[in-house]
């Protein structure tokens, strides 16, 4: 698996709406997921999403990675929000 995306990451910079989902939890909250429509697995850099969706897929969720990290939306000037953290509760 990828490594865990740390809450000072997350809260720096995250696409808006996004849910922080540790690695280590995501065994257990993955029923949490919405099951009618996609989740989009987007992490900094884009290389480690593919595993997660991956992952995630092999366990029946409908998991797509996003082609382009966090990091490529803010040089491209698209959205990113900072502060407080969400949670896949």
């Amino acid at each position: 698996m990828a490594r865990e995306v740390t809450q000072e990451a997350f809260a720096a910079g995250h696409v808006p709406g996004a849910l922080l989902m540790p690695l280590r939890s995501a065994p257990t909250q993955c029923g949490e997921l919405p099951a009618d429509r996609p989740v989009y697995v987007i992490r900094a850099g884009g290389n480690h999403s593919m595993t997660v969706a991956d992952w995630m897929n092999s366990r029946g969720i409908d998991a797509r990675s996003a082609a382009d990290g966090t990091s490529v939306r803010v040089r491209g000037g698209r959205p990113v929000a900072a502060g407080p953290i969400g949670h896949a509760a």
